[in-house]
């Protein structure tokens, strides 16, 4: 049993799969800090879940179900500063997941602001010591991130019956070989930085905007019901320059409103599913901005 629910009027409870060998939250070891909550363990599988996607180092920090700041980089406290450059307000009192065992100089960044859960598959002795300074602070080992075989289905229960799915485990194997509509082809950095975005737009609440340069989201535009309005969101969000970065829409555009706001922000190509009886509209105006515009033929809604 869990403290209690979502919120304190509501009872929870955690269940584990006995024999799902993958690595996850579920099978994580509590290290340390207060008991986890029912929201800690929401958002704690949802960080994980976004670290896994990268091979690179990498960091996800997660607020409320949603990403607010993505980041690789050379060393784990070097993604962890990148991460939460995206989005300093609301990394505050986050969720932290880390792809590589945490040292002491992740360790010494993590503790220099307020954090809910840390998770990793691993931290180093001298790192613990100084995690536990903060006796709150709650940390998960997962233990090591072996590629297994992913499966399983997400499962959401509804008023009187139960709707189930396979898991949203679609990748881009080749994202060179998608298909490039627009009069100019992405860079090898424009390449990179979609890539990277696309990744991160799967963990975003639809309608999901993400901006990015390679390796480090700049602007995350989540949950709005228009996609114009997270093109906004996500312009508005960002604590650095957009001009320059990528965009990646988790799916189509509408209208060309939405690329029009991102190229006005600065970007200068995006990535994005296709598909809308609008295509034209929207790769004309793509060439009107002198944009480059991949499109991967694969939908990653989120509710």
């Amino acid at each position: 049993m869990l403290r209690y629910g979502e919120n304190p009027h509501q009872q929870g409870a955690f269940y584990r799969e006995l024999y799902s060998s993958e690595p996850s939250v579920s099978r994580g070891k509590i290290l340390h800090g207060k008991a986890m909550s029912y929201n800690n363990f929401l958002d704690a599988n949802s960080a994980l879940e976004l670290a896994k996607e990268y091979d690179e180092i990498a960091v996800a920090i997660i607020k409320h179900n949603n990403p607010c700041g993505v980041a690789l980089g050379a060393t784990p406290v070097d993604a962890y500063v990148k991460a939460r450059e995206t989005d300093p307000i609301s990394a505050f009192g986050g969720v932290i997941a880390f792809n590589r065992s945490v040292d002491l100089a992740a360790a010494k960044e993590i503790t220099s602001t307020f954090v809910e859960v840390v998770i990793a598959p691993g931290f180093a002795d001298d790192a613990l010591v100084e995690l536990k300074r903060k006796k709150d602070l709650r940390l998960l080992d997962v233990g090591p991130l072996m590629k297994v075989k992913q499966e399983g289905f997400d499962l959401k229960k509804l008023v009187g019956g139960l709707i189930v799915q396979d898991r949203d485990l679609g990748l881009l194997t080749e994202i060179r070989a998608l298909q490039v509509p627009t009069v100019r082809k992405p860079t090898d950095e424009e390449y990179a930085a979609c890539a990277f975005a696309w990744k991160v737009c799967k963990h975003v609440k639809s309608n999901a905007i993400i901006y990015a340069k390679p390796g480090q989201t700049v602007g995350i535009g989540a949950g709005q019901m228009s996609r114009v309005d997270s093109v906004k969101l996500a312009a508005m969000k960002a604590q650095m320059s957009i001009k320059g970065c990528v965009m990646a829409s988790d799916a189509f555009f509408p209208f060309r409103d939405g690329l029009d706001a991102a190229a006005q922000a600065g970007i200068t190509a995006v990535i994005q599913p296709g598909g809308s009886i609008r295509d034209g509209e929207i790769i004309k105006a793509a060439d009107e901005h002198g944009l480059a515009m991949i499109m991967t033929g694969m939908r990653h809604f989120r509710h």
